[in-house]
């Protein structure tokens, strides 16, 4: 029923593609042309409903301008807003990444429902009061875009790219409490012969170039449903809020954010592999060092940032501590080291290691003569990966990982 080794998205997505074409006559390119032209979200999945929710506005919390840069729907954290925060991000420090708006949904009357030919029985429902009567468990995990950095592709490679510019701040480490999918889909009547399940979002349906491509959905294999996955219906301790997934939200550990579907409504388990324009059209690397079909965006690569604005201003001379952070979809940091100019040198650690989070870390700086100036950090995890120099170009400017270069100037 699971698969061995479909935890691991990226042979999942080898498995599933493969399975999906060989089973449609359909190759892996014309997939692709299937839903770069809108057609795979009807032709795949029949007629989606009607939207359930309503929106008012892209982003319902406050955007304090010394908190957040805003890009249309998406809203990013400052790095130096976080800074002195501790482990957890702040609710009102916390990105926003919306694909249309923030809908407004009544916990009172919001279900969920479970369906499809991977469930013994038909249909299954659950309010929000059933949730909360089941087993809740408790996890600090972080949530990142997978464009997270996608701004340095241009500004320190030179190359063009696609999306939102986010530099460094679209991600964001939180406690999350709730309910494992896997006691929902075994009350739902899970059987042997599921093999994957849909998530599907309650906004607003996504249109771009005049398709309507439809509610925000990205397949997961049964396997990592039935591993760690949560239904959350809580963030650091109070119910979520509406830009973060209120009532209920997918939290899937490891895997790229966009499989942390917000504003969860209902949920596909097949017999047969599934597939959308999220994970085909969409959080695929596209360029010369890839596949002619490209590559699905999997977990999330070691990255750096510094608790600092841009240009952050230092007297000459003057002795101080620099922190940041770093992390890594692999699990936990082993090793930080920062270069001020002259070579590189370890970081400490501060606080407790997490394999979900980031790690904070510190370093004396003397800031030295008068003039521009740029810091670099860069981490190595407990797999041995290490942020690189360059990384390699793809055309939707996915998973950076290349050491930014952070300017600061000495006055």
């Amino acid at each position: 029923m699971t698969g061995i080794g479909l935890t691991d998205e990226a042979t999942y997505d080898r498995a599933r593609l493969t399975q999906w074409c060989e089973g449609n006559g359909v190759s892996r390119r014309g997939l692709l042309r299937l839903a770069a032209g809108g057609s795979l979200a009807l032709t795949a999945f029949g007629a989606l409903p009607a939207g359930t929710a309503s929106a008012a506005s892209p982003i319902v919390k406050p955007l304090p301008p010394e908190i957040f840069e805003v890009y249309g729907t998406n809203a990013e954290t400052r790095w130096e807003a976080l800074s002195g925060q501790g482990e957890l991000t702040p609710v009102e420090r916390f990105f926003v990444r919306n694909h249309t708006a923030t809908p407004s949904i009544d916990a009172g009357t919001w279900r969920l429902k479970l369906f499809g030919t991977g469930l013994r029985g038909g249909p299954v429902e659950f309010s929000y009061r059933d949730l909360l009567e089941l087993p809740a468990e408790t996890i600090t995990s972080a949530i990142e875009c997978a464009g997270n950095g996608r701004s340095f592709f241009t500004s320190q490679q030179g190359q063009v790219v696609s999306g939102t510019a986010w530099k460094l701040g679209a991600i964001g480490v939180a406690r999350w409490r709730g309910v494992r999918l896997s006691t929902v889909l075994a009350k739902a009547g899970l059987t042997r012969h599921a093999v994957d399940v849909l998530p599907e979002g309650l906004d607003a349906d996504y249109v771009t170039g005049g398709v309507n491509l439809g509610k925000v959905r990205r397949p997961l294999p049964v396997a990592k449903a039935l591993q760690d996955v949560l239904l959350a219906y809580e963030m650091n301790g109070r119910p979520l809020p509406p830009d973060h997934g209120h009532p209920v939200r997918l939290v899937v550990p490891s895997w790229a954010g966009i499989s942390s579907i917000k504003w969860l409504g209902r949920i596909e388990v097949s017999d047969t592999p599934l597939v959308s324009p999220w994970n085909t059209q969409y959080y695929r690397l596209l360029g010369p060092d890839y596949p002619a079909e490209g590559a699905l965006v999997t977990r999330q690569v070691v990255k750096s940032a510094f608790e600092l604005p841009w240009n952050a201003e230092f007297a000459a001379g003057g002795r101080y501590v620099l922190r940041g952070r770093s992390w890594s979809g692999n699990g936990r940091i082993r090793r930080v080291e920062v270069d001020t100019g002259g070579g590189w040198r370890q970081a400490k650690f501060v606080g407790a290691a997490a394999d979900r989070g980031w790690r904070r870390w510190e370093i004396p700086w003397r800031s030295g003569n008068p003039g521009t100036h740029t810091l670099r950090a860069r981490a190595t995890d407990i797999t041995g990966a290490t942020q690189p120099e360059v990384t390699p170009h793809n055309s939707q400017g996915y998973l950076f990982d290349a050491v930014v270069r952070h300017p600061v100037r000495v006055v």
